[in-house]
């Protein structure tokens, strides 16, 4: 197996790892974080429903303009405050964190702080 088919069935398994603990409700939801070398994306889930009550990328029409590259911890900060704000106009204070098998640090732990700073509780 190549080395980054290797990293990638890592991560998947830590993902599952994570998974079986973190579990998000109506009350909590889940913030979940997917990373690509270009690109950022987080959403807030409601596991019971299924649903995905909001969501913040790089790619979003609102934030397309604010990046020049999505590669980088400044954007990851402006997507997870977008994010934040986002969540307080549909009532939602209270997240569990799903890192999705990713280290907490560099982007994913820029996202998760600029959310604490712009209200979300982890």
């Amino acid at each position: 197996m190549k080395s980054q088919n290797i990293k990638v069935v890592r991560r998947l398994r830590r993902k599952r790892g994570i998974r079986k603990r973190v579990y998000g409700t109506s009350q909590q939801p889940r913030l979940t974080v997917f990373r690509s070398l270009k690109h950022i994306y987080a959403q807030i889930i409601d596991d019971d429903l299924g649903v995905t009550l909001c969501e913040a990328s790089t790619r979003s029409k609102d934030l397309r303009d604010q990046v020049q590259a999505g590669g980088n911890i400044a954007v990851a900060k402006i997507v997870g405050a977008a994010l934040a704000e986002r969540a307080k106009a549909g009532n939602i204070g209270k997240v569990c964190f799903d890192r999705n098998g990713y280290r907490f640090g560099g982007r994913i732990k820029g996202l998760a702080d600029a959310a604490r700073e712009a209200g979300l509780e982890f």
